[in-house]
């Protein structure tokens, strides 16, 4: 299952260059980074890739007890091969696709550029959904100036967001 949402409907995967990358490579966009992987496993729904690969996108370390952030630990079985992890010719691979529908991770994918674009991990954003203030920004108003949202902190503040698309 691909799931969208409105942070990634501004990607259009494998409509741009991305530099440094070579030709042909799999590629992972994650966190604002352009990740190349060395290695995937051939797979035609979903992205197996290395457990470096696998923490690089998501943030998420393999430990024995699982795939482990900060507080956060869900239970990996890595003693026989399951829907999220495999062992080929002595490498682990692990399922980036497929544990992003467990921790409910928007991504989308250009199959045909082999181009992945990962979402946050909902549970990351915990402590910022559980202090209700929003991250500070700036943008230019009408008259060329630069407003802070911080400038605006103890009043209240209504915030009206608008796209073409």
């Amino acid at each position: 299952m691909i799931r969208v949402n409105e942070a990634l409907c501004a990607v259009t995967l494998g409509a741009f260059l991305l530099p440094g990358v070579a030709a042909n490579a799999d590629v992972a966009i994650a966190g604002g980074q352009v990740i190349q992987l060395e290695k995937t496993l051939s797979d035609v729904r979903n992205l197996w890739v290395t457990p470096e690969d696998f923490t690089r996108i998501n943030g998420f370390e393999v430990k024995p007890e699982g795939a482990c952030h900060e507080d956060i630990c869900i239970p990996l079985r890595q003693d026989a091969d399951g829907d999220l992890f495999v062992k080929r010719d002595g490498q682990s691979w692990l399922n980036a696709t497929m544990f992003a529908d467990k921790v409910q991770q928007s991504y989308v994918v250009d199959r045909e550029s082999g181009v992945w674009s990962f979402g946050m991990v909902p549970s990351s954003r915990k402590a910022f959904l559980d202090s209700a203030v929003a991250p500070d920004f700036e943008l230019v108003d009408r008259n060329g100036d630069t407003v802070k949202l911080s400038n605006f902190r103890g009043k209240k503040v209504l915030i009206i967001t608008w796209a073409s698309w």
